[in-house]
């Protein structure tokens, strides 16, 4: 009787927590806190074609506003080509591209298109256009958070222009984003991207991986971000930069771009559309001092600087080289680079650059570069006119430089009456090796530099060349050892200028030299 008596007690006290669930998830239900939505949400359910012709952008507006009402969801885009203008996201909302699935920016008509950008602000002079808009975008979203952008299929800016002098409802960026965090690109194509295929603004917590991008501009700009991570990407960006991290003055201060890895990618700069198609065509001689582009970079844009990256098992082919860039005030600290390879080179494959353009508000000093690793480099049938150019300016030396482990083959050509010219500074120009024209040294000129350490160094050409392999100007504390340098008969192995503590240990056809000053001198 007894245990009839704790058992109906049992049964009833449980009826009773089950009906204050019910009862709880009612009145959170009814104030919209706890009510959950479908999983995904077809843009076709919403209207959406996907016949190519008709502009969908209303029905995929109307997919994610029904989502965002639920407390988010995925926007899922079945096989279709589906024209659009400007999408707009919202936070805890991903988008998903199918296998066979095409979201096509559509060509404005009559004015009408794409959302306007933001109106100018006293800062937009800091940085060009591009960089100061976001709503011009196929797809765009500002102060959000948890937002995703994945599946198998692509994103074609068909209708996107590359240009910054764009009609009333143009759009020229595939995605810009600014202001948001937990963000997650993954697996879709990007072809035809406009001015950037993506433009990440103070965007925190940003995941990119493994994206085919075969654009018209740039790439990747990754501008003002923390916490960025982007991995096994490809990126073919025959007229601007591939992978180019900054930290403009877009936001109305200066925010630096740090804590980011880029790591197991691709970039080139292959005729558009062939590296999507496979073909992988070199016929372009028409952009960029009749070169392509493509690389991985940092600036110009750098009012905020760059702090703690990362850059390892990059593969670089038929575009230019590394480039790092300190222009705008901003500092380069905690770099290392490492594990690349080189092919095909268009201009230096290393460049590094702290100047004084400062373009931004008056405040803001010339900017640091230090503690820089780049190691474990190859690159071969590089362009010979310029070399490595490491070069900080007058009173501002690059600091703390560690190069090693580093084969360099020019196709060379050099003429010797090269390496007597006078380099000009260059201080406040646009930081780009062309603007250097042919250099004094085939293999690397460094200017401006305390703390240089340099080992396992091999530089050489293919064809003969009269310069000589190194320059050093105004470098204070260099320690040189292990290093093979390939130069004509009776070609000096280094110009010397303003050196101070030289120290070099087992250099090809240089005797041994410790702690030694030259004013001015060869060897």
């Amino acid at each position: 009787m007894m245990q009839i008596k704790q058992n109906t007690i049992r049964t009833l006290k449980s009826i009773g927590i089950i009906l204050c669930l019910l009862l709880t998830g009612l009145f959170y239900s009814s104030k919209g806190i706890a009510q959950s939505g479908k999983a995904f949400y077809n843009v076709r359910d919403y209207g959406a074609k996907g016949d190519s012709v008709t502009i969908d952008g209303p029905a995929i507006n109307a997919a994610i506003q029904a989502a965002a009402q639920k407390g988010g969801g995925t926007i899922y885009f079945p096989p279709g080509i589906y024209a659009s203008y400007s999408i707009r996201l919202q936070s805890n909302i991903g988008i998903y591209l199918d296998q066979g699935a095409i979201l096509l920016g559509a060509k404005e008509k009559s004015g009408n298109g794409y959302d306007a950008p933001e109106p100018k602000t006293p800062y937009d002079a800091y940085q060009d256009f591009g960089h100061n808009h976001w709503k011009n975008s196929l797809i765009w979203g500002i102060g959000l958070h948890d937002i995703s952008i994945t599946g198998q299929g692509m994103i074609w800016g068909k209708g996107l222009t590359r240009s910054t002098n764009q009609p009333k409802g143009g759009g020229n960026k595939a995605i810009g984003l600014k202001y948001c965090y937990n963000v997650t690109i993954s697996d879709i194509s990007i072809l035809h991207g406009g001015h950037f295929a993506l433009l990440a603004t103070g965007v925190d917590n940003l995941t990119l991986h493994n994206l085919k991008v075969d654009t018209d501009r740039d790439g990747f700009d990754i501008d003002c971000c923390k916490n960025v991570r982007v991995s096994d990407c490809t990126v073919n960006s025959p007229f601007d930069d591939g992978i180019c991290l900054k930290s403009s003055f877009a936001l109305g201060y200066a925010k630096p771009t740090e804590n980011v890895t880029i790591t197991n990618c691709q970039v080139s700069g292959y005729d558009l559309g062939t590296l999507m198609d496979g073909t992988f065509k070199r016929t372009y001689s028409k952009y960029s001092d009749k070169t392509t582009t493509g690389r991985i970079k940092m600036g110009t844009e750098s009012n905020g600087g760059f702090k703690n990256i990362t850059i390892s098992n990059c593969v670089f082919d038929y575009s230019r080289g590394l480039a790092l860039e300190s222009v705008d005030g901003g500092p380069i600290e905690d770099v290392t680079i490492t594990n690349i390879t080189m092919r095909d080179i268009v201009n230096a494959p290393i460049f590094i650059r702290l100047g004084a353009r400062q373009r931004g508000p008056d405040t803001i000093p010339i900017g640091v570069v230090k503690r820089v690793i780049i190691s474990n480099l190859v690159a071969y049938n590089v362009d010979p006119r310029h070399g490595v150019i490491i070069s900080g300016i007058e009173g501002h030396p690059i600091e703390d430089l560690q190069l090693s482990n580093i084969r360099l083959y020019y196709k060379g050509g050099g003429i010797k009456d090269s390496m007597s010219r006078i380099v000009p500074e260059y201080t406040k120009d646009y930081p780009e090796p062309y603007r250097w024209k042919t250099m004094p040294a085939y293999g690397f000129f460094i200017r401006h530099v305390r703390n240089l350490k340099m080992h396992d160094i091999q530089t050489s050409f293919i064809q003969p060349d009269g310069r000589p392999p190194f320059v050093l100007d105004d470098v204070i504390t260099a320690n040189l050892y292990d290093i093979q340098a390939k130069k004509g008969e009776h070609t000096p192995w280094a110009i010397l200028k303003e050196v101070e503590h030289l120290n070099m240990f087992h250099v090809q056809g240089v005797e041994n030299l410790e702690n030694q000053n030259f004013k001015s001198g060869i060897l």
